[in-house]
């Protein structure tokens, strides 16, 4: 179970890492272009590949349960998007295919680009008009760097992949509810009103 342990305290060490990291005047932006989506009666699409569309999912549900009007990219009930609404798109890489081409897209539809993202000076950071900073992993180690590591007494990271961008940005995101509860004055029975009955 050791690296059970050590994993658990790596992830949490990191998620607190990157919330002290978050610059407050990109929250308070992606806070208001969220309010001004659901003051216009205009549309959240979130859009996330692999498991940043999971997390993405996850935060729709939440946007829901406060009365936004939102969808998930992929769907069959999604709604084209167009002029005033809001496109979400969440990839810690900043440079996976889909949610690059998402972005090009929903700007020629007029609609606005917030990215959740590691990378301001990816494509998707380049193609945003608002985004957000997540830190995640910064890379992944060659394998010939390995036994350089281990003689420095280094260690490849127990969380694997996108992990720390993913789990960082699904703690950041129910704070964004925690937040928009906070200034909408709404209550968590109003929320459990909204929740789906049949499950």
């Amino acid at each position: 179970m050791r690296h059970l342990r050590e994993a658990a305290d790596e992830i949490l060490r990191g998620i607190s890492e990157a919330m002290e990291e978050l610059d407050l005047s990109q929250v308070e932006g992606m806070l208001e272009a969220l309010l001004r989506t659901r003051a216009g009666r205009s549309r959240v699409l979130v859009v996330g590949a692999g498991r940043s569309g999971l997390v993405g999912k996850a935060f729709a549900m939440r946007l829901m349960h406060l009365g936004f009007d939102v969808y998930v990219m992929g769907e069959t009930i999604t709604p084209s998007v167009g002029e005033g609404d809001l496109v979400l798109i969440i990839s810690g890489s900043g440079s996976t295919a889909l949610p690059v081409t998402v972005a090009g897209m929903a700007k020629r539809l007029g609609a606005r680009v917030l990215a959740v993202t590691s990378h301001p000076d990816s494509p998707l950071g380049k193609a945003a008009d608002h985004l957000v900073l997540i830190p995640g992993r910064e890379r992944r180690a060659r394998e010939e760097e390995y036994s350089s590591r281990q003689m420095l007494g280094e260690h490849e990271p127990l969380a694997p992949m996108g992990t720390l961008f993913e789990d960082a940005c699904m703690v950041f995101l129910d704070s964004v509810i925690a937040e928009l509860m906070a200034r909408l004055g709404t209550s968590e029975e109003e929320m459990r009103r909204k929740h789906a009955a049949i499950e």
